[in-house]
């Protein structure tokens, strides 16, 4: 085994020790279940951890993590993790985090073939062609980069909204409110972007599904 891995090996029994120290029943109770009050749908980039920046403990965020925070109709694997979530767990959040610096969204901005991801990267491409005029008017690249960082985020935020999952939740009275947060590298700091609804009143009639 290399330095690297017998190194996690290492931290991982110092953590369950700290933990222990602090409280010999921490593992005995995260056991017997979960009950978090937060979805995170955050990038998969290995510099946004979603408990780390918002100081959550074990237990309290589920989380659903892939390139460029992307919330796809047709994706099982986050449908799944969000139906859980919602309908099992009765989460009272979601927020879909983004994060300056994206490498999926800057992909997005190029032509450059990558691989198997420009598949999912297609997704990202069509969140600037609806917003291409706005984008393209901002002459400095780190700003219009920046900028469709966080227009991507708040498409997703409406993505959510349109699930049948959110719409059932919304329709049954249960309490469930979703954001959309933007995270800086460089700063360690969220910024929320004002895309919070806890209702589909802000979404176009055709999204507005009756049950």
């Amino acid at each position: 085994m290399n330095d690297f891995y017998k190194k996690i090996i290492e931290n991982n029994k110092q953590w369950v020790e700290s933990k222990l120290k602090l409280n010999p029943n921490f593992f005995e109770g995260l056991s017997k279940g979960q009950n978090p009050p937060l979805l995170w749908i955050g990038c998969s980039d290995s510099r946004v951890p979603a408990n780390e920046i918002i100081g959550a403990a074990p237990g309290e965020v589920f989380v659903h993590r892939n390139i460029a925070n992307m919330v796809i109709h047709s994706d099982m694997n986050m449908l799944s993790v969000l139906d859980y979530a919602v309908n099992a767990l009765k989460v009272k959040h979601v927020i879909v985090c983004g994060h300056y610096g994206c490498g999926g969204v800057k992909a997005a901005m190029g032509n450059s073939s990558i691989g198997i991801i420009d598949n999912w990267i297609r997704h990202i491409k069509d969140v600037y062609r609806l917003h291409h005029k706005d984008l393209d008017a901002i002459e400095n690249e780190e700003d219009r980069f920046n900028k469709f960082v966080e227009i991507n985020v708040k498409e997703q935020v409406f993505d959510l909204a349109k699930t049948s999952i959110v719409q059932a939740a919304w329709k049954s009275g249960q309490e469930l409110t979703i954001h959309g947060w933007v995270y800086g590298l460089n700063s360690g700091y969220v910024t929320d972007l004002g895309v919070n609804f806890k209702n589909n009143d802000e979404l176009d009639e055709v999204y507005q599904l009756k049950f």
